[in-house]
């Protein structure tokens, strides 16, 4: 059932946001150079790599890591980038995960493939069986602030309760926190 509800939302949200989309495209394009999109390897789910679309937010010399553990996030941001970012904008391409079965709508947050501890902590706790998702427990919860056991402990929250309602319950809250831009870092 989770799979059938993700793949009619993922077409019909592409639908309706397809004109959109284009338009954050011609942005992208417009103020900064390089891709439109940025494909990042990704951990899915049994900690298999998948590439992962994104609106490109940094420029295209930015270290490939976690946001948090660059020196200056900010100096890496395009023009637009830093909006793309605080809105989740940069996030719908993943519309496309969604689609393609490497993500959820709901699911813990896939890790980039070099973030070892997040990894392994997920590995030991059985997270690492879930898809990840678009927005998950741990987002509502703290979202970029979140250290990694306190990420975990959530995702592993989720594991345990995860049903229909429950997901229908963090994308509102989703909804929520993305309007006010709540715990955004960068």
């Amino acid at each position: 059932m989770k799979r059938a509800f993700d793949l009619i939302l993922a077409v019909f949200a592409s639908l309706l946001l397809l004109l959109f989309l284009a338009l954050l495209a011609v942005a992208v394009r417009l103020t900064s150079r390089g891709p439109i999109l940025y494909w990042s390897d990704r951990i899915g789910r049994n900690n298999v790599i998948f590439r992962m679309p994104k609106f490109r937010s940094m420029r295209v010399d930015t270290p490939v890591v976690a946001t948090h553990l660059l020196e200056n996030p900010d100096l890496c941001l395009t023009f637009i980038g830093s909006f793309l970012r605080k809105s989740s904008l940069d996030e719908l391409p993943q519309l496309w995960s969604i689609v393609r079965g490497d993500m959820s709508f709901v699911g813990p947050r896939p890790a980039l493939f070099n973030q070892q501890d997040l990894i392994a902590a997920r590995t030991r706790t059985g997270v690492h069986g879930l898809v990840p998702g678009l927005t998950g427990w741990a987002q509502v919860n703290g979202r970029d602030e979140l250290p990694v056991a306190q990420k975990v402990a959530l995702d592993t929250e989720y594991l345990e309760h995860q049903s229909f309602w429950f997901d229908i319950k963090i994308l509102m809250l989703t909804v929520k926190k993305v309007l006010a831009r709540d715990n955004v870092a960068h």
